[in-house]
């Protein structure tokens, strides 16, 4: 018989889905805090663009790297908001950012390549690393740090085998956002190894103390390929939508294997996409203020009830490093699920210093939150 090769079938779950399944299993009501996923759905302008699309018949194959109309709209977004300089042509509308993600990953690397992945950090970008025939090596964020990348740190990782960094702003578990002085110093680092930055930038707009989170491609605009998403701005996670800006030679090379893994994205998705940028923006400036109003309360909640957390600067989610108290992060959730009615993310899935931790999303109702946090703090105490 056929075998399935042994790194596919050893490749690691996310625990954030191991927990969502546990969730829905429950014969009773449990708080849902450990899925990314805003409460909201995408304003009327949005859905009815979709819908008009569908109705229209508009329902056949789309140009493999989007339709023009949205990539010249994805590219005038980036110049005004993120002040990166790039032409529609370097933009590729892509199935959702994960998507978007691993393709710059297969297009920029090839088998045996190490890639630097931060720790803690999002489970996928590992996931993806190994789907790719390559190693990821994770980098430290530390908490005397402010969880933000050290190049002094990092640079002892670099071998002859890296060939990319991915830096991920505002952070998905932490809610950190990297300044510019950090930013620059990362150009600095990979002008110097020549490594490819890939930067995940979908929460760039849902930020607490700013408009945006500063971008790093112009800095660097030959080394860096940027991913954005219309999932977590826009209410439109089940749409699907993102796009990947960058070098020209690059985008092209990205779209050629575009075809090979999706062919095209949803075109109605797309029209609905390209009225999210058209159309009213105050649903941002409404859901960022939702957010912090909740990562307010969530870490006035947290400071009553004495547990330990990181405060985010952006995204929405609530770090809480607990430590070595709740025993193995996994075995803890499952226990805040099956005893407490609470889901929440166990910090080892975002990598080894995610130890002793959790991530509670804030993309919850409040009274949700502060609940959820309520049943963490008596878990501990049992």
């Amino acid at each position: 018989m056929a075998q399935i090769p042994p790194e596919m079938v050893e490749l690691p779950r996310s625990g954030i889905r191991a927990l969502m399944d546990l969730a829905w299993a429950q014969p009773g009501p449990v708080l849902r805090l450990e899925v990314g996923q805003p409460d909201r759905i995408p304003p009327d302008h949005i859905r009815q663009a979709m819908a008009d699309s569908v109705m229209a018949g508009e329902t056949k194959y789309t140009p493999n790297a989007g339709i023009p109309e949205l990539r010249e709209a994805c590219a005038a977004k980036l110049r005004i908001v993120n002040g990166i300089e790039v032409e529609p042509s370097q933009v590729l509308v892509t199935a959702g950012s994960m998507q978007g993600l691993s393709l710059a990953i297969l297009g920029l690397t090839t088998a045996g390549d190490e890639i630097l992945v931060p720790d803690p950090g999002w489970p996928n970008y590992d996931m993806a690393a190994r789907i790719a025939c390559t190693r990821p090596v994770a980098y430290p964020l530390d908490a005397e740090n402010g969880y933000l990348p050290d190049p002094a740190t990092i640079e002892p990782l670099i071998t002859d085998r890296t060939r990319m960094l991915i830096v991920n702003s505002p952070s998905n578990p932490l809610g950190t956002v990297i300044d510019r002085s950090h930013l620059e110093q990362l150009c600095e680092l990979a002008d110097r190894y020549d490594l490819w930055l890939l930067a995940d930038e979908c929460y760039d707009q849902i930020v607490f103390e700013a408009d945006v989170a500063p971008s790093v491609a112009p800095l660097s605009p030959d080394r860096v390929v940027s991913v954005h998403s219309f999932s977590k701005t826009y209410a439109m996670t089940g749409l699907r939508v993102a796009y990947v800006s960058g070098p020209p030679q690059v985008v092209e090379t990205l779209t050629k294997m575009q075809e090979a893994m999706v062919a095209c994205v949803n075109g109605p998705a797309q029209k609905a996409a390209l009225a999210a940028l058209e159309g009213p923006q105050d649903f941002i400036v409404e859901m960022r203020d939702t957010y912090r109003r909740r990562r307010d309360m969530a870490v006035a909640a947290a400071e009553e009830l004495g547990l330990a957390h990181h405060r985010p600067e952006g995204a929405f989610y609530l770090w809480l490093p607990l430590g070595s108290r709740i025993g193995d992060p996994m075995e803890f959730c499952r226990r805040l699920v099956v005893e407490h009615g609470v889901a929440v993310a166990p910090g080892s899935t975002f990598g080894d210093r995610g130890q002793g931790a959790v991530r509670v999303s804030l993309a919850a109702a409040e009274e949700d939150i502060v609940s959820g946090l309520e049943r963490i703090a008596a878990a501990l105490s049992d």
